[in-house]
């Protein structure tokens, strides 16, 4: 880099030579000479690259040619814009010639893409550099998540919805019309029970009422027809029946309400489709500038934290929704650590290299906490309500493919093991986003374990 910026320093003190001399030249002959401006960067500035002070500098055509080679380090940064120029600022380079905010794994060594232009910078997502498949990943995976949230939408009622299901409705009318037939045939059956007993038995027909609801489970026991008690156990048994057909009804009632409300869920998908874009993003145009990669990796960062802490919402939520107060503790929580991790990001120095391992155990730590809410979840429902065990499966998947990106990230396995092979595909950056998006997929099976739950056992 140092070589580079003497050679710029000795290009633009040769700039203002020639426009000195023009000047000259200008003053002594006083005939109209023709000028072309040129515009260049300042490096002797004192101040930093980031406030770079453009200088315009109108130089004489004749003197045009023998500048032209001059200007070509000139070009990488903002100068001039023909075709040998506009080759030589798209480069890829290695890793020993980036800037210092640029470095990141020196395990990856080549492929890398350094202060192109803006526009260079977006077109590059069609071009294979050692960014490419960590932009295509997370962008595929925000596709994915944008799908599953349309489906959610779509397919599963939403809460206050009129439109309930069909199939319920029809169910519930097959148990209702079951009941009354049944009841019926009941109705029948007793009063043919009743005429075979003996007359002082007969008071017994009195206690079938006209809905019949009321129906006698066994004869008297002076009858001394074994027909008759033939009849009254065949109605015991009837009986039973239509009390298991209750039942039935009332569970296939309650499924036909209202779902629970989905909010939560659609808050998890909306903080996954955050982290998965920021991130693309990220890892496009973060080359561009050292103020963009400040931006955008604070965007990183502020996204990360959004899947984590959404991630919690359906959680909490669905795991406790009989009980409001443990709902605002845990949420409440979360949310505050996620505020604070984001703030903790805006630090500079949070994204200096040998600061890796603290960074993935800050978010790991966040994501970690989780195992108190889910713990708690199967002390209260662990032996009653099988969704409960179903989503704390999915979440125990989930903690497990983020935990072992975290750990591929944080140790730079493969590319350690064999640096310079990894640096286009396979390296850990890259296996770190496939396994956020599988933890991200297993996270949201779990929450449609807990709309199905909650659908049926409401408070």
């Amino acid at each position: 880099m140092v070589p580079c910026l003497d050679q710029l320093h000795n290009t633009t003190t040769l700039l203002w030579s020639y426009a000195r001399k023009a000047r000259a030249r200008a003053t002594a002959a006083p005939a109209k000479a023709s000028y072309n401006t040129k515009r260049c960067w300042n490096y002797t500035s004192p101040r930093s690259k980031l406030a770079r002070r453009p200088l315009v500098v109108r130089v004489s055509l004749e003197e045009e040619e023998p500048m032209a080679a001059a200007a070509s380090c000139i070009a990488c940064n903002g100068g001039s814009a023909d075709a040998k120029e506009e080759k030589h600022k798209c480069e890829l380079i290695r890793y020993e010639a980036l800037p210092e905010w640029l470095k990141d794994n020196e395990f990856i060594h080549g492929y890398y893409r350094c202060e192109w232009p803006m526009k260079e910078t977006i077109l590059s997502i069609f071009s294979i550099h050692n960014e490419t498949l960590n932009v295509w990943s997370h962008l595929i995976g925000f596709l994915l998540f944008l799908c599953l949230t349309i489906f959610t939408a779509m397919v599963i009622p939403r809460s206050g919805s009129s439109s309930r299901s069909s199939t319920a409705y029809q169910l519930g009318d097959l148990v209702e019309m079951a009941r009354a037939n049944m009841t019926v045939a009941l109705r029948h059956e007793a009063l043919a029970a009743c005429f075979l007993l003996p007359p002082s038995a007969a008071a017994a027909s009195a206690a079938l009422s006209e809905d019949g609801q009321q129906i006698p489970t066994s004869c008297p026991p002076n009858t001394s027809s074994s027909s008759s008690h033939h009849h009254a156990i065949q109605i015991q048994g009837s009986t039973g029946n239509t009390s298991v057909t209750k039942d039935a009804g009332a569970a296939i009632a309650t499924a036909a309400a209202d779902p629970i409300t989905r909010w939560p869920l659609f808050a998890y998908l909306g903080g996954a489709m955050v982290c998965l874009l920021t991130s693309s993003a990220c890892h496009l145009i973060l080359c561009h500038s050292e103020r963009t990669a400040y931006v955008t990796l604070r965007l990183d960062y502020a996204g990360i934290a959004a899947l984590i802490v959404t991630s919690f919402y359906p959680l909490a939520y669905y795991s406790f929704l009989c009980a409001p107060a443990l709902q605002r503790l845990y949420m409440g929580s979360i949310t505050a650590l996620g505020a604070a991790a984001v703030t903790a990001s805006l630090v500079p120095a949070f994204q200096a290299p040998e600061l890796r391992p603290l960074r993935a155990a800050l978010f790991s730590c966040m994501g970690a906490s989780g195992v108190v809410p889910i713990a708690h979840k199967l002390l209260l429902y662990g032996g009653t309500a099988p969704g409960a065990v179903a989503s704390a499966g999915y979440e125990a998947l989930m903690g497990a493919l983020y935990a072992l990106g975290v750990a591929v990230y944080a140790a730079r396995v493969p590319e350690r093991w064999a640096p310079g092979r990894f640096d286009l595909v396979g390296h850990s950056h890259q296996l770190f986003h496939l396994f956020v998006i599988a933890g991200a997929y297993a996270h949201y099976l779990a929450g449609v374990e807990y709309l199905k739950w909650r659908d049926v056992d409401k408070c």
